[in-house]
């Protein structure tokens, strides 16, 4: 398959997922739900591959949805006749085969474990792909936050409540405060944070020791694990959590903040939404990401 979004690469026993728009720092639109998701299905279905790494090209991770257009390039599954249509919204939010926040799940229930590679940013939807995966390595300097949680947004995949607990939840819920990679991880909310000059080499170590492992083994491992929180409600939550978010998408206060983003620009909105908490695009630059840090694929 021809991908428009993202590159798609094996070698051995890895298959490498990278998320391929660097110019729009790998910002999340059409097709690249879809694009990831046949991607991890074709690595789950090759009988040669054990583990899959994520990775974003360029600068970034993936800094999140892409609403500088508004939410547009899903219009026909949300809105009738130019209003939104809060039924047309809860059942595309709802319908694995349809919503892209469901598409993230295929990560989380791949047979085969996942590695997330975070960079730069990591933010927004894109904080739930790499939180859908089963390890988390970030550089140290990466910025990983929920900005939605301030305006036009709610928890998506619900993976930020299970990985942090109810203490550290509710105060990233509540805030959408952003954390460093290092931070992340003194947390808990992902296992490693190292250099970014170390993260590569981080990454395929660790790969490259489940690799040396069964996969029947892989496979059962990450079940046994995966099963314990469906138990726990995963599944529930990420039905609700896109409900909220079409709700929150669309309140007085949202809609008069993708009107502004609209007219004068993201970055214009953006800012003023974070300024209050001086993070984000709004934080001193030693706050935010080394722009210099940028991850260049290898072409075949």
């Amino acid at each position: 398959m021809q991908y428009q979004t993202i590159l798609y690469d094996t070698e051995g026993a890895l298959a490498t997922i990278t998320l391929n728009r660097p110019e729009e720092l790998n910002t999340i639109v059409p097709p690249m739900p879809d694009e990831l998701e046949h991607a991890v299905h074709a690595a789950t279905r090759d009988p040669r591959i054990k583990v899959i790494v994520l990775r974003g090209a360029g600068r970034a991770f993936c800094a999140g949805y892409n609403f500088g257009k508004g939410f547009h390039h899903w219009d026909e599954h949300m809105n009738t006749d130019g209003a939104w249509d809060a039924g047309k919204d809860f059942s595309f939010a709802t319908t694995p085969a349809l919503s892209p926040h469901q598409k993230f799940m295929s990560l989380w229930r791949s047979s085969k474990p996942v590695i997330a590679q975070v960079h730069g940013w990591c933010v927004g939807g894109g904080s739930d792909y790499a939180l859908c995966c089963d390890l988390v390595i970030a550089s140290e300097d990466a910025r990983i936050g929920t900005p939605y949680s301030r305006m036009w947004g709610a928890y998506l995949s619900g993976m930020w409540i299970y990985r942090l607990g109810l203490t550290r939840a509710k105060e990233y819920a509540l805030t959408g405060k952003a954390l460093s990679g290092r931070e992340a991880a003194e947390i808990g909310l992902i296992n490693q944070a190292v250099p970014f000059a170390k993260l590569e080499a981080t990454v395929a170590e660790i790969a490259n020791k489940l690799c040396t492992i069964p996969l029947s083994q892989l496979s059962a491992q990450k079940m046994m694990v995966n099963q314990a929180y469906e138990a726990m409600g995963l599944s529930s939550v990420q039905n609700l959590g896109p409900i909220l978010d079409g709700l929150m998408r669309n309140t007085p206060e949202a809609r008069e903040f993708i009107e502004v983003a609209e007219r004068e620009g993201v970055r214009d909105v953006i800012t003023r939404r974070d300024s209050p908490f001086g993070d984000y695009s709004a934080a001193p630059k030693d706050r935010q990401p080394n722009p210099e840090n940028v991850i260049v694929p290898k072409r075949k």
